[in-house]
């Protein structure tokens, strides 16, 4: 489950005051029309993507710090006034230029910016300190048992920190939960610490954590290091890096995870989050070598990756450790991060709004904003129309009893008024369910109150319904939250508050008004309470339904007006003023370069995302190439050539990697002749005849209509097929006058894309015949060995050349590596140390249960409990 949540509010404050509207429409329109910003910002609301681990770590001597500086939040950036000067070059230009490269110097904020950041600063620490608030403090170890203490020294022999790591730990930055970059030299034990962190948050925090690596080797290494705690701490240390990760991530049961990633697949790891409204679920985010971010187009998916964490998930921490830092200024104002440095050496939901008696989704591309789902069947007499004109209780008896639903009010009051109302019109069959239980919640909170009873709980617990607000005592509230996580109340009426606060999942969430009393309910408010819907792991599905006036329909803020914000919150912003770029050149440049590409559709201020724009999304390819790709995917579909593996490769051959090539024409030719002709047919197809390519081995000259960039992909894609069926790295290299590093690459590379192809066609249905094709092509690219040695090879850090020795010994899959004798395999395989044979089997260990959970997940699902059936006697019963 994810953990509790705050960001704004506390249990016992109250942001509605004392404001009713729920029988008064014309005061209600009336103060909406009044309200200082528009209230229903439903478009955007909707639109919105939700070598050995111890041994570098580690140095040999220990030595005490000889100079240690904290620091605190950086100074603001300068306003965002138009620069002088701005250069001629475009904006594309000069936005590539910023996102690719950091300079050195801070710059200073008006007055007015600044005190906008110190009060998000001040709401980002109110977030802390009430995160911090429900933290367990479970040992004597900075707040973990003695027993992590045992296992760092059994496993790698750390008998004590080093004075710095121990100041580290204590800072104030860490026990508030402030992000934090530290800088210490090479070796001086930076990893430990994060790592600390990190079971601290997976463990006192109970929350998921992601830990960035520059490499795939690197995320290995560490997978194999941290496997054994994760088994003895109970926690999963998750892969993603190369083919390897799940997207979005499968649902634990309540386990937390650590997911190990590259910076690519952090990437696509946070996207997967954020669509499927689970980033907040991420505790701790640590990122290693953090001085990427000025290194080209990873450190600008580095920096664009924490953005969308710090936009979206302010309760978020974010740690970040390099050995060196130029430009710590500019990243401790982008971060909103504290500094210490020393000389020592990371369900689906449905999100509704309601109309009338209508049903809408969002939709950019309908005249008015909205597309009809549904409407309501009503069977309400005049009586019942006036006291429920919002047709609460229908929204709800779709719903309860058999699932739970929290229905969001603007005011205490409100929600005291909308439990009476509904359990007014309820039917009496209600009383009976789980009618022991709920005579046993009464008497505890009589016995809570000294022997008193709230007269409106007296009446609304009997029918499975109770209101929650600050005006409850904690005990009380505590008993509700309690009773409602158990099923024994089915219907929670309730403030903002409890979204703020404990974590109480519904299969549907009802928002009652666009007001947090007389002002616009934000964006980051009506994603908590929207989030509350089908939590992953508790539910099968969500959605939430925002309730709307016919007044609040014209209203709606547009959504470049939070790409405006969201851009705000980026390096770029920061660093603005010395690049000379303007954020009024930048969004509707942003936006028109999306447009052209076909993902996304834009009328005047409102944006959709089109279906191109979410498969490119989704699988987490560039925007560059996007469109290629998709006209080359559509182009495949006219001629797939399937008794070839070529077709695909070239489909799946990194773009990147083509501008780094330089083919051998003469090799490229000798290769071409020895294809079939289904095979030169594939190639004339997409633009590389064969006598192209003679042309170049000649030396003579070729039509500049010629593309010299597929060419080299399918140069490449040749390279790929002859791994496939040779497996001989260096053979390879040789044969194609390459580096057998670059070879590797294009392996690893390849694989990746191919995932990323893979999720890219999983969103456009035209595309359906690759899926099957790709899910195979990914297994053969990630391993690319014999057939029986693949199931060895997916234990992290099992190299081919391991994989042939267990298979040899009898070990021929995880499950055999998993249940094995650590002295027996180190006796049976030639030169495994017992360390490396310990790594090995927790490993296999871990890889087992991943497999389970995604199974018991898919088994879940089908043995979920249908919703029931529409009642014929009630029209209003609507599935």
């Amino acid at each position: 489950m994810d953990d509790k949540q705050h960001v704004e509010c506390s249990d016992s404050d109250d942001l509605f005051g004392d404001y009713d509207g729920l029988l008064e429409d014309e005061s209600f329109s009336a103060e909406l029309d009044r309200a200082s910003e528009p209230a229903a910002e439903v478009r955007h609301f909707l639109s919105e993507p939700v070598a050995d681990a111890a041994r570098d770590d580690v140095p040999c001597g220990q030595r005490e710090a000889k100079r240690r500086k904290v620091h605190g939040h950086a100074a603001p950036g300068t306003d965002d006034g138009k620069p002088r000067g701005v250069a001629r070059r475009s904006v594309s230009e000069r936005v590539k230029k910023t996102l690719r490269g950091n300079a050195a110097s801070p710059a200073g904020l008006s007055r007015s910016v600044a005190m906008k950041e110190a009060a998000l600063s001040r709401e980002v620490s109110g977030a802390a300190e009430a995160v911090r608030a429900h933290r367990r403090d479970l040992g004597p170890f900075f707040g973990l048992p003695g027993k992590v203490r045992d296992l760092l020294f059994t496993l790698r022999g750390i008998r004590s920190l080093y004075a710095w790591q121990e100041t580290c730990l204590r800072l104030d930055s860490v026990s508030e939960r402030r992000n934090l970059i530290y800088t210490l030299p090479t070796g001086g034990g930076k990893t430990l610490v994060a790592e600390v962190l990190m079971i601290r948050e997976l463990l006192c925090g109970q929350r998921d954590c992601i830990f960035v690596l520059p490499y795939v080797a690197l995320v290995q290494e560490k997978v194999r290091g941290l496997a054994v705690l994760g088994l003895e701490l109970d926690f999963l240390v998750e892969e993603y890096a190369g083919s390897k990760g799940r997207f979005p991530p499968v649902s634990r049961r309540g386990r937390r995870s650590l997911y190990v990633a590259t910076i690519e697949k952090a990437h696509a790891l946070v996207n997967a989050l954020i669509e499927s409204d689970a980033l907040r679920g991420v505790g701790l985010l640590v990122v290693d070598e953090l001085h990427m971010l000025g290194s080209g187009s990873r450190g600008a998916l580095l920096e664009i990756t924490l953005a969308k964490v710090l936009h979206l998930s302010r309760d978020t921490q974010i740690v970040g450790m390099s050995a060196t830092l130029g430009n710590i200024g500019e990243l401790r104002t982008f971060l909103k991060a504290d500094n210490y440095r020393d000389d020592f050496r990371p369900v689906d939901l449905k999100e509704y709004v309601k109309l009338g008696d209508g049903i809408y989704e969002a939709d950019g591309e309908e005249e008015d904003g909205f597309r009809l789902c549904r409407r309501l069947k009503l069977n309400y007499s005049s009586a019942m129309q006036k006291a429920d004109p919002d047709h609460i209780v229908a929204l709800v008896t779709e719903v309860i009893p058999e699932h739970s639903c929290l229905l969001f009010c603007p005011t205490k009051k409100n929600c005291e008024n909308v439990a009476a109302m509904i359990c007014k019109y309820l039917r009496r069959d209600f009383l009976a369910r789980r009618q022991t239980e709920k005579e046993a919640l009464l008497r505890r909170l009589r016995d809570c109150g000294a022997g008193r009873l709230c007269p409106l709980l007296s009446r609304t617990v009997p029918l499975g319904v109770a209101y929650h607000h600050s005006g409850l005592t904690a005990d009380e509230r505590r008993l509700l939250e309690d009773a409602y996580a158990a099923g024994v109340l089915c219907l929670l009426a309730c403030t903002s508050t409890l979204a703020a606060g404990v974590n109480l999942p519904a299969r549907r969430v009802i928002v009652r008004s666009p007001l947090v009393a007389r002002a616009a309910l934000t964006t980051g408010q009506y994603k908590q309470m929207a989030g509350r819907a089908g939590r992953a792991g508790l539910d099968t599905r969500g959605e939430s339904i925002l309730v709307l006036q016919e007044a609040q329909r014209d209203k709606v803020a547009s959504c470049v007006d939070h790409l405006e914000e969201f851009l705000r919150g980026t390096l770029l912003f920061v660093q603005r003023e010395r690049q000379r770029v303007r954020l009024e050149d930048v969004v509707p440049s942003c936006v028109d370069l999306l447009k052209v590409k076909g993902l996304l559709h834009a009328e005047g201020r409102n944006l959709q995302v089109t279906q191109l724009g979410r498969a490119t999304f989704k699988g987490c390819v560039d925007v560059i190439h996007s469109e290629v790709l998709y006209q080359d995917l559509q182009q495949g579909l006219e001629g797939l050539l399937l008794d070839s593996y070529l077709h695909l490769l070239f489909l799946v051959t990194p773009y990147d990697l083509a501008a780094a090539c330089t083919p051998d024409w003469m090799t490229f030719y000798t290769q071409m002749s020895s294809l079939s002709a289904s095979e030169l047919k594939m190639c004339a197809a997409v633009g590389v005849p064969e006598s192209l390519v003679a042309r170049m081995a000649a030396g003579q000259s070729v039509s500049k209509s010629a593309n010299m960039c597929v060419a080299k992909r399918a140069y490449l894609a040749l390279v790929l097929m002859l791994l496939l069926k040779d497996g001989d790295i260096w053979g390879v290299a040789q044969k194609f006058q390459l580096t057998r590093g670059f070879v590797q690459s294009l392996l690893s590379s390849a694989a990746a894309f191919c995932t990323c192809v893979l999720h890219f066609t999983q969103e456009l249905e035209r595309l359906w015949p690759y899926r099957s094709l790709l899910e195979a092509l990914t297994r053969r690219l990630s391993y690319c060995v014999k057939t029986e040695l693949i199931p060895l090879m997916e234990v992290a850090g099992v190299t081919e050349a391991r994989a042939k020795q267990l298979h040899a010994a009898g070990y021929t899959t995880p499950t055999h590596l998993a249940s094995a004798d650590v002295a027996l395999l180190v006796r049976t395989v030639e030169h495994l140390s017992r360390k490396r044979a310990n790594q090995m089997v927790a490993t296999a260990k871990m890889l087992l249960d991943e497999k389970a959970a995604a199974l018991q997940q898919e088994v879940d699902r089908l043995l979920a409990v249908p919703p029931r059936p529409p009642d014929l006697t009630r029209p209003s019963q609507v599935t």
